[in-house]
């Protein structure tokens, strides 16, 4: 693992704990809606966690979550981030964050679905949210 993911990793625990706790409460309040465990369509998570992060201002709060994570990596983005791809986007598995910067692309994922393929995909709540770091 490099020592930027590292740093990054540390900077999200040390500094970002609140919005972690805020995607996580959204993410309990997509899955409060459901009527099963489990749900197999992306759309029935996407839609309403993208809604959910925008109405409690978390959504808001990912690109400034974003220029803190690269500024602390010691590197510099080529514009200010938006809640919108490339930098932001809201997936069926949690909000991912993107950013192209010197040494290659970071992405942060903030993974609150996990899906199972088999024989269709099926969309389950994780415990918590597992924060994924990569420099690709």
């Amino acid at each position: 693992m490099s020592q930027l993911v590292r740093t990054v990793r540390r900077r999200i625990r040390d500094e970002h704990g609140s919005v972690v706790y805020g995607v996580e409460r959204c993410a309990d309040a997509v899955v409060h809606a459901w009527e099963t465990p489990t749900q197999t369509d992306a759309a029935a998570i996407t839609d309403p966690l993208r809604a959910r992060l925008e109405s409690t201002g978390v959504l808001a709060a990912l690109p400034l979550v974003l220029a803190d994570l690269v500024d602390s990596a010691g590197c510099t983005l080529p514009a200010s981030p938006v809640a919108a791809p490339p930098y932001v986007v809201v997936t069926s598995r949690g909000p991912i964050l993107r950013a192209t910067i010197d040494p290659g692309r970071l992405v942060v994922r903030f993974d609150t679905f996990d899906v199972e393929r088999d024989p269709q995909p099926r969309y389950r709540r994780l415990e918590g949210v597992r924060v994924v770091v990569s420099l690709e």
